[in-house]
């Protein structure tokens, strides 16, 4: 039986003559435990825990949002349980969710461990996200759409990355360019690089850190990763944490962009900040190195924040 396809809700500010951005990806409930002691195994570790809305793909819709001069939309699939309070967190951060609800999986789940020096561990639970598939994707979704951007971690699941492939190709037959985050460097060491790097043929911009870029190439120095990355990918984006961005295009790197200073108290969703603000900015008309300057603004206000958007929510209600 076909999914049932997302439905469109105007969110603040969207449906004017500028550019528009489609993004696919992961729709997450975070709960996110900050501590300054070391975990204790076995028994308790005081924390500071909040449960807000997060997802890489969601993430990067709302940063990209922000400032209100990019329509973005938002396709991802969730557990029908919380579609409500997910659309409604996406709509106040400015973007239209396109969401398809699951009545057989619960919307994906992260707990975030964020220590001391705010550096993060992630316990990742899929739930719906992973079940995203053709039967969800429809051409008539790029209506009016400038750009695709991915989320990487749809490439890692048999059915995800079938409407990963699907989406491209529509995009392709459209000229609508496409960009990619590959998401996660161990998703990338289990699926295996040549596998990943077979996925794109159709990517206009790649968006990895350090780590990633450094996986997909077997190379260790990050400027060398991206340069090499960027014959494949014509622009290349290497994310580098508080040192900032490379940017690589057509085989050389072209600029390195140093972030801001910021007290970081989280650094969960930095780099979807980063790539949020990058694409949002290119698509306003801004070159790569002042795209990429954007981008590490707002990954350096990223990690000032609790969680991965750049907005206050409001926690889901028991029962």
């Amino acid at each position: 039986m076909r999914a049932e396809l997302p439905h469109e809700e105007a969110a603040p500010g969207e449906g004017g003559a500028g550019p528009a951005l489609l993004v696919i990806g992961d729709v997450v409930t975070d709960v996110v435990a900050r501590h300054t002691a070391a975990l204790s195994h076995g028994t308790d570790t005081t924390a500071t825990i909040r449960i807000l809305p997060g997802g890489a793909g969601a993430n990067v819709a709302c940063w990209a949002a922000r400032g209100g001069h990019v329509d973005v939309r938002l396709l991802g699939r969730v557990g029908r349980a919380e579609a409500g309070w997910h659309e409604e967190q996406l709509r106040s951060a400015g973007v239209r969710p396109l969401l398809v609800p699951d009545d057989d999986a619960p919307t994906a789940t992260v707990i975030a461990l964020v220590d001391a020096s705010a550096e993060r561990t992630f316990l990742t639970d899929s739930g719906a996200v992973l079940r995203i598939s053709p039967a969800d994707w429809s051409p008539s979704l790029l209506d009016g759409i400038t750009h695709l951007h991915l989320s990487g971690y749809l490439l890692f699941a048999e059915a995800s990355r079938a409407l990963a492939r699907l989406a491209m190709a529509s995009a392709r037959a459209r000229s609508v360019t496409v960009s990619l985050d590959p998401a996660s460097a161990g998703f990338i060491r289990s699926a295996g690089a040549p596998e990943v790097l077979a996925e794109l043929d159709d990517v206009d911009v790649l968006v990895p850190n350090a780590d990633e870029a450094c996986l997909l190439t077997g190379l260790t120095d990050p400027a060398d990763a991206a340069a090499r990355l960027s014959r494949r990918v014509p622009l290349t984006v290497v994310t580098l944490g508080a040192d900032g961005a490379l940017v690589a295009e057509s085989g050389a790197v072209t600029a390195r962009v140093l972030p801001p200073r910021s007290q970081a108290v989280d650094s969960t969703g930095a780099g979807d900040a980063f790539t949020g603000a990058f694409l949002a900015s290119r698509l306003t008309g801004a070159d790569p190195a002042s795209a990429a300057a954007e981008g590490c603004r707002a990954g350096a206000e990223a990690v000032t924040l609790i969680g991965g958007r750049p907005a206050q929510v409001v926690p889901p209600q028991a029962g």
